[in-house]
C-alpha cells in the first residue's frame, strides 16, 4: 500500500503539539527538580532588601524537614517562588508544598564574647525576597549560660527597642555561671544558626539550621530539629493526647475566651514552652519562648518545631535535665515555684452559674452536707451580683449574702466567689456604681490609640471598661475595691474569670482602626482568624504597651493585681486565688480551671491530658469542671466524673444555667452516683496530707503534684502516651473509667510493686496493659511499693478532718523498703514555709523499722494530733512482736493492737498514739526470704553447730545455692555521732559486741572509722578503717580531685546513713535508684577477715576479674569468684592473672553506675538474686569509689578518670603479629617471615618466646640457635617491621658465670627478701631458667624436672623504686644485642614453681600462707603460697616502708608494669608497646594485656569476647586473646574461624606453646592464607579509625571494644550481648564463633546499617537476624551517621601510613554523618601531651562533607593527603556532580562513581593533593 502523506493542517498541529509537550516536559522537570530560578518579589518591589534578582537555590531534604514558607491560605508555585522558596507539591495537602530555599535567613558577621557565659553577634538578613514585608536588615543576637541547666538566646532589632515580656518573677541569675554547664552551644554563622547539645553524649537537642531566622516588624518565624517526637506541652489548647501529634500539626497560642471542644483552637492561657523527652533514661529538655504576642507553633514529623510569632523579640530559654520531673522544676525555678494552697482548698467544691437565688444555694449545701458528703467550698458565680456587676450584690435574690460566709464557717466550710475585670458604665439601681467613678477617676482603665479615650466594650453587665491592669493606679484601684467588697461580703477567696481579656463585641462598640496592629500582615490560625474576635482592638493602649503584645498577659497581669489584693484583704491567711487566662508564673499565685466544658465522655477524657500539661506549666492546682459545665450531665457520666474528680487537685462540680443541676445529692441521697462520690472523697480526704506534701514539694522544689506516668517510668517506652491515667506524686496510681457503657478499662501497670488500694493487696501485674475491672462504683487505685503515705481521718470538711487522728499506710517495695514524708502547719497562714512555722517528717521503712524522723519542728498544732493506725502492705509474714521506741524508751505493741491478715498480708498497727512532731521507730520482726540470706559461713562444711557458734540462723532451704547458715539482722556494727557536712561525713562505728565469734588469728576490730568524700558530682569514695592502729593501704596512686564537692545541686547522688545497724546507701537523685545500699547483715571487720554486703539495684552486673566467665552479664545465682593473681590458665571459676575489684551496674532506667574496691588483698566476691553482692578480703581497709554515670561509656570515662586513662599504643602494634614458644631457631623465624610475605599477609611485629635464651635466663642470648637474631631483626626493621621479644622478671641465682641481671641486683638490693627477723636473705623460687651444665630430661614428670633442674631465682621488688633503674640498665643492655621495639612481660603475678620458696617451707607465722578464711581459689588446700612467693616475703614501698607481700602479691604484675614502659621509652626513644599478663587497676595507664595461656578450642573464641569486654571495662584497651589458642593443637576450621575474629581484636596475635604444630597463616594451605590475607587487609584499611579510639581512649577514657549496651542501653536486648562487639561506636562485629556453622544469628540494634562487603544498608534494626557466613568471611556492619577514617592496605602499617587518607561515610536516617580523625607519627613520646598530633572531626549534612580542625600539631613528614571518600546511603537518585570547595581556591569537580543499585557514592579526590588537616568541603548533588 502506498505512504499516507499529511496535510498542512495536520503538521501545523503535529508540530505544535510537540512544542508543547517539550514545553511541559521541562516545566514538569523544573518543578520536580526544583532547579534555580531567577526572581524578584512582586509584592514587596521596594524592600531593598530583595532589589535585586536571586537565584533560588532549593535544598535537598526529606518531606519531614521542609519548612513552610507559605503559612497562610492560597499558595501557589508563582506565589511562593516570588517569595524565593521552592515549590514541589505532593499528594498530601498537610505537607509544604512552598518551602524555603537556602537563600533566606540571616548570617553572622561580627561576635564577641564579653566573657566566658556570654557571648554577642550581630547579624544581616541575606539577600531574599520578603514574605510579609518589613524585614528588619540588622539584628543583635545574645547567648547566655545562665546556669547549668538553662541557656538563653535572645535576637532582637539591632537598631530600635521592641516590646518585651516584663516578667515580675524572671531574671538573670544573681550569680554567674561556674563550672562547665551540661549543654554545648554552637554558633553558625553563615547561614545563621543555633545549636545545642547536651554535653555528656553530644546529642544535639535544638538546631535552628534546618529552617531560615525570619525577622520582620510584625512577623518572626524560627525552626527547630528537635531530638526525638516524644513533645509535651505547649497551651492553652485542648490536647486530646498528652504526647503530641507531629503530623505537621499548627497550634494558635493567644489567650480567648473560648469553649474547649476538641478543637486546635487557641483557648484562655498562654504558654509557648514544650518539653522533650530525649531517651529513655530520662534526659529531658524543654523550650520555653518568652514572647506575649499571637503566635502559632507548628510540629512536624522531622521531628521539628517552627515559631510563627508577629511581634516582640525571640527570647528562648532551654533549659536541661536529667529526668522529666527534674524539667520542671527547672521550669518552675525560672518561672517562679507554685503556690502552696490553704489547706481547705483541697477539699471538695460546689458551684453553680445561676443558682437563682441565695436560698438555692443554701438548699444547695443542705441537701449535700444532709447525704453526707464531704464538701468544704460554696461558690456563687456572677448572678450573685447586682446585674452582674463586679463589686456588688443582688439584695432582693441574695439580700441575705453578707451572712452567709458566716452560715458556711459555722458549718466548717468557706465562701468563694467570682470577679470578672470588666466594669459596667451604667449606674446602679439605687444610685452610682462606685466602682466604675472611682476606676474613671483613677485613670484605671485600658484607651483607645489615643492614650486617652477608654475602651467601651461589652460583657455581662452590658456597656464595659476594662481595667489596665499593668497600670500601679489600676492596681491600686483594684485593692481598694477588693478591700471594700470584703468588708460588706465576707469571702474567703477570689475567683477570677473573663481575663483573656474576653468582650461580646469585636474590638470594641466603636469598631478598630484600619491599621497593621488590627490587622497585620499574617494572622495566626487563631480561632475566627480576626485578632480582635471576642476581645479588644490590638491598637488599645495599655501601661505596659500596645494591646497586640500584652494582649495575652492580661490574666497574668490581673492575677499580680488580685495577688496584692488577697494580702491587703486577707492579711496573713493564704487564701486562694483561680484564675481562668494564664501566662507562664501565675502558678506562683494562682490555680486554674480547665475552662468551659461540657457535660460528655470527650471532655472527661481530655481534662488528664490538660492537668498533665499544667503540671508541666507549673501551675499544679489544676482540675476541669466535674461532670461538665454545658449541658445536661447523665448520672452515669457524671458518676464516673465524681470518682476521678476527687482526685483533681482542684476538684470542683460546676455547671451552666439552664442546666439541670448536678451537685451529687441531686441524683438522690441513696444514688450510686452520691455513695461512689462519699466513698472517692472519703478516700481523697483521708489522703489530703499527701496531696498537701505534695504541693509543699512543688512549693520548695518544683516537682509536679498530678504528675504523667512518664516522669516516673520514662524507661518504658509504653508510659510516653499513657494520658488517661495519671499518679498524685510518685505513689498513686488513679485509673478512671472514662467511656460509657463499660466496666472494663485497658490500663497499664508500670514497672513496681502495685497494690490496690481499698482492698489492700498486692496485684502481680507490673509492666503490662491490663483489663481492669472497675464496676460502675467502682475507680482504680493503687499505691506504688516503696511508698509511706501520711493520711488523716476523714471528715465532712477539712476544718473538723484537721482534728482527727493521723496514720500511715506503708507500701513495702521489692526491697522490702519504703519512705515517704509529711508537711504539716496550720494550712491557711502565709508564708509558713519561709518562716519556719510548720513541721516536717522524713518516714523511711529498712529492715522491718520504721523510721519518723522529724526534721523541722516549728509549728505546735492545737488538736494535739497522733498518729494512731500504720498499715504496712506487703508483710510476708506476721511478725513476732512489734515495739515503739521513743527516744531512749522502747514499748511493745500489746497484741490487741497488731492484726495481720496473712491472705492480703497487710499489718494494721492500731492505737498506737505517737505524738505529732516527735521522733519514733516502729520495729516488726522479719522472716528473711530465702534470697535476702547473708552467708555467715562461706566455707565449707557448715552445719548447724558451727552456725550457732558464730552467733547465726540455721535454717534449710530447697533452693540451690541459698545459705542455710546466715547472718541475724542485728549481726553488724552501730553508728555514733553521725553528722553529714558539705563535702561528706566522717563518724565512729561500734561493733555489735553481742556477737562474740571471731576467726582463730584474726581478732575483731570493734571500733572503725567512715569516711564518706563527695570527689565530683559523678563519684565519690567512702572508706571504712582502724583510726587507732595503722593498717596497710593500697600504694596505688589515683587522680583524686583538689577539692571534694561541696555543691549538693551538682552531686547525681544522695547519701544516707543508716546507723543501727549501720550501713550506706547511696542514691541516683534523678531516678531514686538506691545504688548501694550496706545496711543489711553480716558487716565483719577483723584483722584478717573483712566482709560487706551491700544489695544492687539490679542483676544486670558486669566485670570483676581475671576469672574466665562464661557471660558478659553475671549470673547472680549465688556465684563466688575468687580472685588472687595466679599463673593459672582461664577456666570457669579459676582465678587467673590479673585482680580487678571492679563492676559495673545498670539500673532499670537504664543508668549505669560503678564501684571500685580498692583493696589488694585475696579476696572473693558473691553475687546473689537478692540482687545482692558480699565481699570477702583478707586484710587492708575497705576502700570504695562510686561512678555514676550516668551511661555506661561515661562510667568507664569516670573510672579511668580516677585510676588514670589508657596507654596510647604505637601505630605499628596495631599490626598483625606472630609468635610461638617453640620456634627452633632464628632460621625458622626468618623462613616464617619470608612465607607471610609471599603470601601477602600483612604482618607488623615478630616476636620470640623464652626459646630464644640461654637455658631460659632473661637477657641471655642462645648463641647456639639463635645467634643470627640480631641481624634478622635489624632486617625486618629495615623492611618496615618491629620486633618484640619476652622477658620474666625471675633472675636466676645459680650461675657459675658472671650473671650481670642477678649480679647487679643483688648489689643493687631489688630482690624481695625475707625480714630481719626472719633472716633478712632472699626468698628464693624457682622459674623457667635451667640450672648452668645440666641436661634436662624432658621424658621426667615436671615436678621432678622443676627439683632437678630448674635454678634458683630471685624476685624483683618493683615497688620499690631502685629495681626500676636496675630494670632499665639490664634491659638497656640488652638492647645493645637486639634492637627490640616492644616488651613483653610474663610470669609477673609473681609465678613460681614451687610453693612459697625453694623447700616449701615459709618462713614466719604459717596464717599468712593459710589464713583464717581462704577464698574459693584454685588449689586453695593449697593456701595463698602456691605457685608463687611465701606471703610473709618482705616488700618495700617507695619511701622504703615494708609491706608483707600477702597485703600486695596481687600489685606485683602492676608495680612491674610502669618500670617496664618507662624503660623502653628511654632505651627506643619511642612510644612502643608493653604488653603484661598480671594487671590490676590502673594497669592500663602503661599496657596492654592479652588473655592469657588459652586453650585452642572453640569455647575461648566467644569467652575472649567477653573477656575483652570486661578489660574495657577495666580501662585497658590494647587486649586480645592468642589466635587460635595456647595450648594443644588448633583445628583447621576453628583456627580459620579465630583468625576471622582476632582481626577485630586491638591486640592481634596468633601465638602458641611448645609441642603444638605452627598455626600461623601460612601454616595450613593457600585458601587459609587468602583468607587470612583478606580479612586482615579489612583491620589494615580500618586502623587510621582504631588508632583513633585508641587516642579516644587515652585522652577522654572512651572503650574501643565496645559492648553493644554501651550504644544501646535503652535496649535491653544489648544488656547479654556477648557473641557480638563493637568497635568504637560505628563498627559491629559478629563472628562465627561454633564449629560447622554458615549461618550467624546475630542483633542489630535500632539504627541504620550497612554491610561492610556489600556496602549496602541491610534494612533490619533492632531484631535479631540471620547472617551468610561462609567459611572465609565475617560479618562487618558500619553504622549509619558515622565516618569512618581508613587507608588503603600494605604489607605492614610503615607502608600503609604513607597511603591516603580515606573516609567511609555511612549516611544516617536524616542524611547526616559525624566521625573523628587522630594522627601523629605513629610512635613518638607523648605526642598528645605535647600537641604533636592533628585532631579533626567530620560531618555530612545535605549532601556536603565538611571538615572541623580541633588541632593540629604535625610535623610536615606526617601529614595526610585526602583519597577516596566512599559515602554509603547515598542514594538511587544518580549523582551528576561532586564539588571540592578549599578556601582561598577555585573549586573543582572530582571524578566520582555513583552505584544506584547498592548506593554507594565513591569520591575520588586523590589528585586534588589536598592536605587532611586544612578546610575543605565536598558536595554532591543530584541535579534535583
Amino acid at each position: 500500500m502506498g505512504k499516507r502523506k499529511f496535510s498542512g493542517l495536520e503538521i501545523v498541529l503535529m508540530v505544535l503539539f510537540l512544542m508543547v509537550t517539550v514545553v511541559a516536559v521541562v516545566l514538569i522537570v523544573l518543578m520536580a527538580t526544583g532547579e534555580p530560578a531567577v526572581t524578584k518579589d512582586p509584592t514587596h518591589p521596594t524592600d531593598p532588601t530583595t532589589s535585586s534578582p536571586i537565584n533560588i537555590e532549593c535544598p535537598n531534604i526529606a518531606l519531614a524537614e521542609r519548612v513552610d514558607c507559605f503559612p497562610e491560605p492560597g499558595a501557589s508555585q508563582q506565589r511562593c517562588e516570588a517569595r524565593g522558596c521552592c515549590w514541589s507539591p505532593r499528594d498530601e495537602t498537610n505537607i509544604p508544598w512552598c518551602f524555603f530555599s537556602k537563600n533566606h535567613g540571616y548570617k553572622v558577621v561580627s561576635k564577641q564574647t564579653p566573657d566566658n557565659t556570654h557571648m554577642m553577634a550581630t547579624l544581616e538578613r541575606m539577600n531574599a525576597p520578603s514574605l510579609f514585608g518589613a524585614d528588619i536588615p540588622k539584628l543583635t543576637f545574645h547567648a547566655w549560660m545562665q546556669t547549668k541547666n538553662r541557656f538563653r538566646f535572645k535576637i532582637t532589632d539591632a537598631e530600635k527597642t521592641r516590646f518585651e515580656v516584663p516578667h515580675e518573677h524572671v531574671k538573670p541569675p544573681t550569680t554567674p555561671l561556674t563550672g562547665a554547664p551540661n549543654y554545648e552551644f554552637e554558633l553558625l554563622e553563615n547561614p545563621f544558626g543555633v545549636r545545642v547539645r547536651r554535653a555528656s553524649n553530644k546529642k544535639i537537642l535544638f538546631d535552628t539550621t534546618m529552617g531560615p531566622l525570619v525577622f520582620a516588624d510584625q512577623f518572626l518565624q524560627l525552626s527547630s530539629k528537635l531530638p526525638s517526637e516524644n513533645i509535651y506541652g505547649l497551651g492553652e489548647h485542648v490536647h486530646q493526647n498528652f504526647r503530641h501529634d507531629l503530623n505537621w500539626r499548627t497550634w494558635p497560642i493567644f489567650t480567648r475566651d473560648a469553649f474547649p471542644n476538641g478543637g486546635t483552637h487557641n483557648l484562655y492561657g498562654h504558654y509557648p514552652y514544650f518539653t522533650c523527652l530525649e531517651d529513655n533514661q530520662g534526659k529531658s529538655f524543654g523550650v520555653f519562648l518568652m514572647n506575649s504576642n499571637a503566635m502559632e507553633v507548628t510540629l512536624q514529623p522531622a521531628p521539628a518545631i517552627t515559631y510563627r510569632t508577629i511581634g516582640g523579640v525571640l527570647d528562648f530559654y532551654i533549659l536541661l535535665a536529667d529526668t522529666p520531673e527534674q524539667l520542671t522544676q527547672e521550669f518552675t525555678e525560672l518561672i517562679g515555684r507554685p503556690v502552696i494552697p490553704a489547706y481547705w482548698s483541697l477539699g471538695f467544691q460546689l458551684s453553680r452559674w445561676n443558682y437563682g437565688s441565695l436560698d438555692e444555694v443554701k438548699r444547695t449545701v443542705e441537701r449535700n452536707v444532709e447525704a453526707g458528703l464531704p464538701f468544704d467550698i460554696q461558690y456563687t458565680d456572677i448572678d450573685y451580683m447586682e446585674d452582674k456587676k463586679i463589686f456588688t450584690y443582688d439584695m432582693v435574690k441574695f439580700k441575705d449574702l453578707p451572712q452567709f460566709a458566716d452560715y458556711l464557717h459555722n458549718k466548717g466550710m468557706k465562701y468563694i466567689l467570682i470577679l470578672d475585670p470588666a466594669v459596667a458604665t451604667s449606674k446602679r439601681i439605687n444610685g452610682p456604681y462606685e466602682a466604675y467613678d472611682t476606676g474613671s477617676q483613677a485613670n484605671a482603665w485600658i484607651t483607645e490609640a489615643d492614650g486617652k479615650t477608654p475602651v467601651l466594650g461589652e460583657v455581662w453587665p452590658g456597656e464595659t471598661v476594662f481595667p489596665d491592669f499593668t497600670s500601679k493606679a489600676c492596681i491600686d484601684w483594684w485593692v481598694d475595691e477588693n478591700v471594700k467588697l470584703h468588708n460588706l461580703l465576707k469571702h474567703d477567696a477570689i475567683w477570677i474569670d473573663m481575663n483573656e481579656v474576653a468582650s461580646f463585641v469585636k474590638g470594641s462598640k466603636n469598631g478598630c482602626t484600619d491599621g497593621p496592629l488590627n490587622y497585620p500582615p499574617y494572622t495566626p490560625r487563631i480561632l475566627d482568624g480576626l485578632m480582635y474576635s471576642k476581645t479588644l482592638c490590638m491598637d488599645f493602649k495599655q501601661h505596659w504597651g500596645n494591646h497586640y503584645d500584652v494582649h495575652s498577659l492580661y490574666g497574668y497581669s490581673m492575677v499580680l493585681a488580685t495577688e496584692e489584693a488577697v494580702k491587703q484583704v486577707y492579711g496573713t491567711n493564704r487564701s486562694l486565688m483561680l484564675t481562668r487566662s494564664s501566662f507562664p508564673g501565675v502558678g506562683k499565685y494562682s490555680g486554674h480551671w480547665l475552662g468551659d466544658n461540657g457535660a460528655n465522655w470527650n471532655d472527661i477524657k481530655w481534662a488528664i491530658p490538660g492537668m498533665l500539661e499544667f503540671s508541666l506549666f507549673g501551675v499544679p492546682y489544676i482540675g476541669a469542671d466535674i461532670c461538665g459545665f454545658f449541658d445536661d450531665s447523665p448520672e452515669e457520666l457524671c458518676r464516673r466524673w465524681m470518682q476521678v474528680g476527687a482526685f483533681y487537685p482542684f476538684s470542683r462540680n460546676h455547671n451552666a444555667e439552664n442546666y439541670k443541676p448536678q451537685d451529687p445529692a441531686i441524683y438522690g441521697k441513696d444514688s450510686l452516683l452520691m455513695k461512689s462520690s462519699i466513698k472517692y472523697l472519703n478516700i481523697r480526704y483521708t489522703l489530703l496530707p499527701y496531696l498537701y506534701t505534695l504541693f509543699y514539694k512543688a512549693h520548695v522544689s518544683g516537682e509536679t503534684v498530678v504528675r504523667p506516668m512518664m516522669h516516673e517510668f520514662y524507661s518504658d517506652p509504653f508510659t510516653y502516651t499513657v494520658d488517661r491515667q495519671f499518679l498524685w506524686g510518685r505513689h498513686l496510681l488513679i485509673t478512671p473509667i472514662l467511656d460509657p457503657g463499660t466496666e472494663h478499662v485497658q490500663a497499664y501497670i508500670p514497672d513496681a510493686r502495685w497494690y490496690e488500694y481499698e482492698s489492700e493487696m498486692e496485684i502481680s501485674e507490673r509492666k503490662q496493659h491490663v483489663n481492669m475491672y472497675l464496676p460502675a462504683d467502682k475507680l482504680g487505685l493503687h499505691i506504688r511499693g516503696g511508698a509511706i503515705l501520711p493520711t488523716q481521718r476523714p471528715a465532712v470538711t477539712t476544718t473538723f478532718s484537721r482534728r482527727n487522728p493521723m496514720g500511715l499506710i506503708i507500701a513495702l517495695d521489692d526491697r522490702n523498703e519504703a519512705s515517704g514524708e509529711l508537711f504539716w502547719d496550720d494550712g491557711d497562714s502565709r508564708g509558713t514555709v519561709e518562716s519556719g512555722k510548720f513541721i516536717h517528717y522524713q518516714f523511711k521503712v529498712l529492715l522491718g523499722i520504721l523510721t519518723m524522723t522529724v526534721t523541722q519542728n516549728g509549728y505546735t498544732d492545737p488538736n494535739n494530733l497522733k498518729f494512731e493506725d500504720i498499715t504496712v502492705l506487703g508483710v510476708e509474714a506476721q511478725p513476732g512482736s512489734v515495739s515503739i521506741t521513743q527516744g531512749e524508751t522502747i514499748t511493745s505493741v500489746p497484741a490487741s493492737n497488731i492484726m495481720y491478715d496473712a491472705t492480703k498480708k497487710v499489718l494494721h498497727l492500731k492505737g498506737l498514739g505517737l505524738e505529732l512532731g516527735k521522733d519514733y521507730k516502729v520495729s516488726w520482726d522479719t522472716v528473711i526470704a530465702d534470697f535476702e540470706r547473708i552467708d555467715c559461713h562461706p566455707e565449707e562444711n557448715s552445719d548447724e553447730t558451727k552456725c550457732r557458734a558464730r552467733g547465726c540462723n540455721w535454717q534449710t532451704s530447697n533452693v540451690a545455692g541459698v545459705p542455710w547458715c546466715y547472718f541475724p539482722t542485728d549481726y553488724g556494727y552501730t553508728a555514733s555521732g553521725v553528722s553529714e557536712t558539705a563535702t561528706g561525713w566522717q563518724f565512729d562505728i561500734n561493733r555489735n559486741t553481742k556477737y562474740s565469734f571471731e576467726r582463730p588469728g584474726s581478732p575483731n576490730i570493734n571500733r572503725l572509722r567512715v569516711e564518706i568524700s563527695y570527689l565530683t558530682g559523678h563519684s565519690l569514695r567512702f572508706k571504712v578503717y582502724d583510726p587507732l592502729s595503722s593498717r596497710y593501704e593500697v600504694p596505688v596512686p589515683l587522680n583524686l580531685p583538689p577539692t571534694l564537692e561541696s555543691d549538693a545541686a551538682k552531686r547525681m547522688y544522695t547519701v544516707e546513713v543508716s546507723q543501727n545497724p549501720f550501713g550506706i546507701r547511696i542514691i541516683r537523685k534523678e531516678t531514686k535508684t538506691v545504688i548501694w545500699d550496706s545496711v543489711l547483715p553480716g558487716f565483719t571487720f577483723s584483722d584478717m577477715f573483712i566482709q560487706i554486703s551491700t544489695r544492687l539495684p539490679t542483676e544486670y552486673i558486669y566485670g570483676f576479674g581475671e576469672t574466665e566467665h562464661t557471660s558478659f552479664k553475671h549470673e547472680m545465682n549465688w556465684h563466688t569468684w575468687g580472685m588472687f593473681t595466679k599463673d593459672q590458665p582461664p577456666g570457669y571459676k579459676l582465678n587467673c592473672y590479673g585482680v580487678h575489684p571492679f563492676y559495673m551496674g545498670l539500673e532499670s532506667s537504664n543508668h549505669a553506675h560503678a564501684v571500685l574496691l580498692l583493696n589488694s588483698n585475696a579476696m572473693d566476691v558473691t553475687v546473689q538474686p537478692t540482687p545482692a553482692l558480699t565481699y570477702r578480703t583478707l586484710g587492708g581497709i575497705l576502700d570504695f569509689y562510686m561512678m555514676l554515670g550516668p551511661t555506661p561509656e561515661q562510667v568507664v570515662q569516670e573510672y579511668t578518670d580516677l585510676i588514670g586513662r589508657p596507654v596510647l599504643p604505637a601505630y605499628w602494634s596495631l599490626g598483625f603479629q606472630l609468635c610461638r614458644y617453640g620456634y627452633v631457631n632464628d632460621q625458622e623465624i626468618s623462613d616464617l617471615y619470608h612465607d607471610m610475605r609471599a603470601a601477602g599477609i600483612p604482618y607488623d611485629v615478630q616476636y620470640a618466646d623464652i626459646d630464644y635464651m640461654e637455658r631460659q635466663l632473661a637477657f641471655k642470648l642462645d648463641m647456639e640457635n639463635f645467634a643470627g637474631l640480631p641481624a634478622l631483626v635489624d632486617r625486618l626493621q629495615a623492611e618496615g617491621m618491629r620486633f618484640m621479644f619476652i622477658t620474666d622478671p625471675a633472675m636466676s641465682g645459680n650461675e657459675t658465670q658472671p650473671y650481670r641481671p642477678f649480679t647487679n641486683g643483688v648489689t643493687q638490693d631489688v630482690f624481695i627478701k625475707w625480714p630481719e627477723a626472719l633472716g633478712g636473705d632472699i626468698v628464693w623460687g624457682k622459674v623457667w631458667p635451667d640450672y648452668p651444665n645440666v641436661i634436662v630430661d624432658d621424658s621426667l614428670d615436671w615436678d621432678t624436672q622443676v627439683e632437678l633442674y630448674r635454678a634458683h631465682t630471685a624476685f624483683p621488688d618493683f615497688l620499690y623504686n631502685k629495681t626500676s633503674e636496675w630494670w632499665y640498665e639490664e634491659l638497656l643492655a640488652f638492647y645493645n644485642i637486639v634492637k627490640y621495639d616492644g616488651l613483653w612481660i610474663d610470669m609477673n603475678e609473681p609465678a613460681s614453681f614451687v610453693h612459697g620458696t625453694v623447700g616449701g617451707v615459709c618462713r614466719g607465722e604459717n596464717k599468712y600462707d593459710f589464713p583464717p578464711y581462704m577464698p574459693p581459689l584454685e588449689s586453695k588446700h593449697m593456701g595463698l603460697k602456691h605457685k608463687t612467693l611465701c606471703m610473709n616475703a618482705e616488700q618495700r614501698l617507695n619511701d622504703g616502708t615494708p609491706v608483707k607481700h600477702y597485703d600486695v602479691h596481687n600489685l606485683y604484675g602492676w608495680s612491674h608494669a610502669k618500670p617496664s614502659y618507662d624503660a623502653l621509652l628511654r632505651i627506643t626513644g619511642k612510644r612502643g608497646i608493653v604488653v603484661s599478663r598480671s594487671t590490676y587497676p590502673s594497669s592500663g595507664r602503661w599496657v596492654g594485656h592479652w588473655l592469657g595461656d588459652n586453650n585452642a578450642s572453640w569455647d575461648q573464641l566467644y569467652k575472649s569476647i567477653i573477656g575483652m569486654l570486661e578489660f574495657s571495662l577495666f580501662g585497658i584497651s590494647y587486649t586480645g586473646a592468642d589466635i587460635c589458642g595456647f595450648f594443644n593443637k588448633a583445628e583447621y576450621e576453628m583456627c580459620l574461624r579465630w583468625m576471622h575474629l582476632g582481626a577485630f581484636y586491638p591486640y592481634s596475635r596468633n601465638h602458641n606453646g611448645l609441642g603444638n604444630p605452627r598455626q600461623d597463616p601460612v601454616a595450613w594451605d593457600q585458601p587459609f592464607a587468602e583468607a587470612s590475607r583478606d580479612v586482615l587487609n579489612i583491620r589494615y584499611t580500618l586502623l587510621p579509625y582504631l588508632y583513633t579510639l585508641l587516642f579516644e581512649a587515652h585522652s577522654q577514657g572512651s572503650t574501643v571494644v565496645r559492648p553493644l549496651l554501651h550504644e544501646f542501653v535503652n535496649d535491653r536486648q544489648t544488656w547479654e550481648i556477648h557473641r557480638q562487639f563493637l568497635w568504637g561506636p560505628a563498627l559491629l562485629i559478629s563472628p562465627a564463633l561454633d564449629p560447622g556453622v554458615t549461618t550467624v544469628r546475630g542483633y542489630i540494634p535500632d539504627a541504620r546499617w550497612y554491610d561492610y562487603h556489600t556496602t549496602m544498608d541491610i534494612g533490619v534494626r533492632k531484631q535479631y537476624f540471620d547472617m551468610y557466613t561462609p567459611l572465609n568471611h565475617i560479618n562487618l556492619h558500619v553504622r549509619g551517621g558515622h565516618i569512618l577514617p581508613w587507608q588503603a592496605p600494605a604489607a605492614n602499617t610503615n607502608a600503609s601510613r604513607t597511603n591516603p587518607l580515606g573516609l567511609l561515610v555511612a549516611l544516617g536516617d536524616d542524611g547526616t554523618a559525624q566521625g573523628s580523625l587522630f594522627w601523629d607519627d605513629g610512635d613518638g613520646i607523648d605526642t598528645y601531651e605535647r600537641g604533636a598530633y592533628l585532631y579533626e572531626t567530620f560531618s555530612v549534612s545535605k549532601n556536603t562533607l565538611s571538615i572541623t580542625v580541633i588541632h593540629n600539631g604535625l610535623a610536615p613528614t606526617d601529614r595526610l593527603k585526602l583519597g577516596k571518600v566512599r559515602v554509603w546511603g547515598a542514594g538511587s537518585l544518580l549523582v551528576t556532580e561532586v564539588t571540592m570547595k578549599v578556601p582561598g581556591q577555585a573549586d573543582s569537580s572530582l571524578p566520582f562513581t555513583h552505584n544506584t543499585a547498592t548506593q554507594e557514592l565513591e569520591i575520588d579526590a586523590t589528585a586534588r593533593n589536598h592536605f587532611v588537616d586544612t578546610q575543605f568541603t565536598i558536595t554532591w548533588n543530584t541535579g534535583v
